[in-house]
């Protein structure tokens, strides 16, 4: 007999738990939020995640990497990824007002962390690094192409991008309206033109 399965194999678990953190932080989420969320039981919970708390709020970032990489694998197949990377942008203005008030979890979890738990600040910190990179990389791409007509250094511009998103997402929770934000989004993409 197989016995009963964990939690952990229905991958939504993470992604249940995951929205509790997008929208409560991590400090101020609760085993019960996370039992209410994924309808697991304390001891199933802690069977399944020994790390308790913690480890389930690493997984749920790690689901956001899992995002990253498929929109950098978009972008290496993309003819133009510079405007893949502005339609992203430009997205956002578009998104619901949940959407607005969640933000990035991953800059979330930068400003609460900060003093409180350096491991996973720094996990946070190392994924919004590789979009940087990420972003540089394009932004030196196209400057060699000749598709971007500014001089300055794809490593400035590629934390410029950076400095945006994070901005953005407290932005949007102030105005969560696509036309506020659809012409603040395409002020900044102009630096990139």
């Amino acid at each position: 007999m197989r016995g009963r399965p964990t939690i952990y194999e229905d991958s939504n678990i993470i992604k249940k738990a995951q929205e509790v953190f997008w929208q409560k932080g991590y400090s101020a989420t609760s085993l019960s939020d996370l039992q209410k969320a994924t309808g697991a039981g304390a001891g199933s919970f802690y069977n399944t995640f020994k790390g308790g708390k913690k480890e389930v709020f690493q997984k749920a970032v790690q689901e956001r990497r899992l995002a990253f990489t498929s929109f950098q694998n978009e972008l290496s197949n993309s003819e133009s990824p510079l405007e893949l990377i502005k339609d992203f942008f430009r997205s956002i203005a578009k998104a619901d007002q949940n959407e607005h008030l969640k933000g990035c979890i991953i800059a979330n979890t930068v400003v609460e962390m900060t003093f409180i738990d350096e491991d996973l600040e720094s996990s946070a910190v190392q994924i919004l690094k590789e979009v940087e990179q990420m972003f540089t990389e394009v932004i030196k791409s196209e400057q060699l192409k000749g598709t971007i007509k500014t001089k300055t250094a794809p490593e400035i511009l590629g934390k410029y991008l950076i400095t945006f998103w994070c901005g953005l997402n407290t932005l949007r929770r102030m105005y969560p309206d696509e036309n506020v934000l659809k012409d603040q989004i395409e002020m900044q993409l102009a630096v990139i033109s």
